[in-house]
């Protein structure tokens, strides 16, 4: 006699029998592949989304809205994910912070800024449409506000606003009838000093002026064609009570080199995010082979090996394009690399040294080198 607490395991003893056959039924397209086609962000596939909307906030930046899939586990406002998306079809993957706090609707958006010869960044922001299926990773980075609160002082440069407006919108939304100062953002004092090369230019500006008028936070905006280059210096004129604010920055490579000399100078207390790496003049370049595509690719000493070899046709693994992720180190078994962050020359000796997991992303050819890829 069968017990009626046998009856879910009878179930599930079906359902696996069913999918066998359905999988010998279609090798070698898996059952999961026609489910992607019908429910490609359910639970349990790869992590996806759907873009939904694309609103342009300047002529070359717009905020991508996206449909995570059900397993997108969430994020902390000033963290950023990788997204994955093809174009021509090569799946390109690149970094951007999200652009506000945990939504009601389950939807996250991203605030991209189209640079000169950026594949993902101009293809996001002018040829994207609604219904584009990207492909998704968790959130991550640790560039966040403490739970706490305090006095905080937040420096952006360009598109380095995005981590910030993210914060800010958690602490302080904006509704139809004005900015809301919630429980929780009464524990915080924030002064923004933002800059952009001019008004017209600044992302999140119409934002930005929102939340200083409210009195929510203290706006210092800079505009290079009015006001001049920022110079670090004069931080202390332009926020008076700078040596009692903890600062988080984001923004070019050169700004935050200047901030973190200042503050290390003063003892002050800095956090940063850089979204793009700095580079120093070029190295002397040379051929990079690809053992494995069997490719042999000429590198100029100023372009990353990234670049130069995606340009060649030869597929690559990436992530940020920063050197931060270190998605896309591959082994160098011989040769120089120079780091086109600050000048750094590694080398790979055979039967010496071994092979040298190399960051493609921010490293240019010194000389011959070789890869096993």
């Amino acid at each position: 006699m069968t017990s009626t607490l046998d009856a879910p395991f009878r179930g599930r003893r079906l359902r696996d029998r069913a999918m066998r056959v359905a999988e010998a039924a279609t090798t070698p397209i898996a059952p999961a592949d026609f489910l992607d086609l019908f429910a490609p962000l359910r639970s349990g596939a790869d992590l996806r989304g759907r873009i939904e909307e694309i609103h342009p906030e300047t002529r070359d930046a717009a905020t991508i809205v996206i449909r995570p899939g059900a397993d997108w586990a969430g994020h902390v406002p000033g963290q950023y994910l990788r997204i994955g998306i093809d174009v021509d079809g090569v799946r390109q993957w690149r970094a951007y912070s999200l652009t506000h706090g945990p939504r009601r609707d389950g939807r996250i958006s991203i605030t991209v800024k189209a640079v000169p010869g950026g594949v993902v960044s101009n293809h996001l922001v002018h040829e994207a449409r609604p219904g584009t299926l990207v492909h998704l990773e968790q959130a991550a980075g640790e560039f966040v506000l403490p739970p706490a609160g305090g006095k905080f002082l937040f420096v952006t440069a360009g598109s380095g606003i995005t981590p910030v407006i993210g914060m800010l919108r958690n602490l302080y939304p904006s509704t139809d009838s004005g900015v809301l100062r919630l429980p929780r953002s009464e524990v915080h004092d924030i002064v923004v000093v933002h800059v952009a090369p001019t008004e017209p230019d600044s992302i999140f500006a119409r934002d930005l002026r929102a939340l200083a008028d409210s009195g929510a936070v203290r706006l210092v905006a800079r505009y290079d064609d009015t006001h001049g280059i920022l110079d670090v210096a004069d931080l202390a004129t332009l926020v008076p009570d700078l040596a009692e604010r903890r600062t988080f920055a984001c923004g070019p490579a050169g700004l935050l080199d200047a901030l973190a000399a200042h503050h290390e100078a003063a003892g002050l207390e800095l956090s940063t995010e850089q979204f793009r790496p700095a580079r120093v003049e070029a190295g002397e370049g040379g051929t990079v082979t690809f053992g494995g595509a069997g490719k042999d690719v000429e590198v100029d000493g100023a372009q990353p090996i990234l670049d130069a070899a995606e340009e060649a046709g030869v597929l690559m693994p990436s992530g940020c394009r920063m050197g931060i992720c270190m998605g896309c180190v591959i082994p160098m078994t011989e040769g120089s690399v120079r780091d086109l962050r600050n000048g750094e020359v590694t080398t790979a000796i055979p039967g010496e040294s071994g092979a040298i997991k190399v960051q493609t992303c921010i490293n240019t050819a010194a000389g011959p080198c070789h890869f096993d890829h």
